[in-house]
């Protein structure tokens, strides 16, 4: 029954999404990579809530939740107001000047090294570090709510987890490489759907399961068994501190949803920067749902389960493992084998982007027609897919997924944030600030992450807190940079027309009432004595 549902409903939106973009263009560059740039604001809202909502969300945060309480919902609340900055501030700059990539907006502002600079450091971050973490714990997740050992016959959990990844590394990448841009975001809204009601059916259950079938019931338990962990505010024992809320954590928000080629590619796809302000900030609206799904079945794992010596990365497959009917249990793995796979082909096809745009076509082969470009990026895809898959199952062992990965990306996320950020504020600072920033920021990060004694000074203080350092560091020299060696002529940016640029009418409104309604949800959660 399990089996027939889960083959059942993963065929359903496979079929529905070849079906929808059966006409799609996938012969030209703009076809393959932006969709054409005929994207409108419920395609670009589903597809960039599903890219984020996926396993490592799924399964890493509601493992943090599981050891450290709802203050870690700030990953979710937070993200609302680095939405708000992508509407409003960066999305305009970025479709004015009509660009595919983060690193080709870049060169537009700086030069052509800048660009091949960010273009490897994009690469080389998403094959060692962000596709193996889709799969590693997308594979997780699959084992511990199908129980795949049992079912296989398999003894072994690392043979179990080598089969489910290159299961789901294979289906993921035929996806991105065979249909495109429009086709992952066709199935990434497609599976959204199904992701939202999963998600808040494993909150329903769990909590029906902690009241004895009274979802009330369990819901007043949860907030009298363990008060002190239904706190916004983060204590110094925690994995996000208050203080780190205004550091790390912000900027990390910041780059990810307003300059990670994985997560905005589908924004430059947009029909017009009105469609693109209505998806970013629908977007928005639908994370301040996210705790309920994504910190909640956490911290109703840790009700249930508390001394049972449970990892904190396999609290979430065991309570949908315990809590959910069996006929509902094959829909769910269905929905979280769409999650692992949205979120790895949206991270392949991205890869795929950045080689083929950025460094084939401008520095290997630049006179390649349409044809040789696409077929460039589906060749590096498959070459991408093959050392993800051989990775992802060396990550066993960690003991917080989700904290794993927040560290990692800060070794390209502050660097290339930095960079674009400037670039955006200034008129004046040249191309030496911003190489002299990208390779020092990551080269800083990586000595203080995993160089002694360098990663004595970092352990003396929080990594987030160290990030926040360096990227206050980064600024001040490209600022200073350009105030010793300034350009010759003030940048100016062009619109080079490549989509409507009037924005929607509502958009600093919408922004204004989503930033009012972070903070109202942060104060009526707050205790402030944690701190004291």
């Amino acid at each position: 029954m399990i089996i027939a549902s889960f083959v059942f409903f993963t065929g359903l939106v496979a079929a529905l999404t070849i079906w929808l973009t059966r006409k799609d263009d996938h012969g030209t560059s703009t076809g393959y990579f932006l969709a054409g740039r005929s994207l409108t604001w419920p395609l670009i809202a589903g597809s960039l809530l599903l890219t984020n909502l996926s396993t490592e969300q799924m399964v890493g945060l509601n493992g943090a939740a599981f050891t450290h309480g709802f203050a870690v919902m700030v990953w979710e609340v937070v993200a609302v107001l680095a939405l708000v900055a992508m509407a409003l501030f960066f999305l305009p700059r970025f479709l004015r000047s009509g660009v595919s990539t983060v690193p080709q907006y870049l060169e537009i502002r700086f030069d052509h090294q800048t660009q091949v600079i960010t273009n490897i450091i994009f690469l080389v971050a998403y094959a060692g570090i962000l596709l193996p973490i889709i799969l590693y714990t997308g594979a997780t997740g699959l084992i511990g709510i199908l129980d795949v050992r049992s079912i296989l016959g398999l003894e072994s959990e690392e043979l179990t987890l080598w089969i489910i990844v290159w299961t789901v590394g294979i289906i993921g990448s035929m996806y991105a490489l065979f249909g495109g841009l429009r086709t992952v975001a066709v199935s990434d809204t497609l599976n959204g759907i199904g992701l939202l009601a999963g998600g808040l059916m494993i909150t329903w259950f769990g909590l029906a399961a902690l009241g004895q079938g009274d979802v009330a019931a369990g819901l007043s338990n949860l907030s009298a068994g363990n008060p002190e962990r239904f706190n916004s505010i983060g204590g110094k024992d925690s994995s996000v501190p208050f203080g780190t809320v205004f550091s790390g954590i912000l900027l990390l928000n910041l780059f990810y949803w307003t300059t990670n080629q994985q997560i905005i590619q589908r924004t430059f796809g947009a029909s017009s920067l009105a469609e693109g302000q209505k998806g970013v900030l629908a977007t928005g609206f639908l994370k301040l749902l996210g705790p309920l799904y994504l910190v909640i079945p956490g911290m109703i794992a840790f009700a249930l389960f508390a001394g049972q010596d449970i990892r904190a990365d396999h609290a979430y497959g065991t309570l949908v493992n315990q809590v959910l009917p069996t006929p509902l249990a094959g829909f769910f793995a269905a929905v979280m084998m769409g999650a692992i796979l949205s979120s790895f082909n949206s991270a392949l096809n991205s890869t795929c982007t950045l080689f083929s745009l950025g460094l084939y076509r401008n520095v290997i082969n630049p006179s390649a027609d349409e044809q040789k470009v696409v077929k460039s990026g589906k060749v590096f895809g498959w070459i991408m897919a093959l050392v993800s898959m051989s990775l992802a199952p060396l990550l066993m062992g960690q003991d917080s997924i989700f904290g794993y990965l927040q560290k990692m990306n800060g070794l390209y996320f502050i660097p290339i944030f930095s960079v674009v950020l400037v670039g955006m504020l200034s008129r004046r600072v040249p191309p030496a600030a911003a190489k002299i920033a990208l390779v020092t920021g990551f080269a800083v990060i990586a000595l203080g992450y995993f160089v002694p004694p360098f990663d004595r000074v970092v352990a003396s203080m929080h990594d987030y807190h160290f990030l926040g350092i360096v990227f206050t560091y980064l600024v001040v020299v490209m600022l200073l940079v350009g105030e010793l060696k300034p350009l010759d002529h003030e940048w100016t940016q062009e619109d080079v027309g490549a989509v409507d640029m009037t924005p929607w009418k509502h958009a600093r409104n919408a922004g204004a009432i989503l930033a009012l309604l972070v903070l109202t949800i942060y104060m009526v959660f707050a205790d402030f004595s944690v701190l004291s």
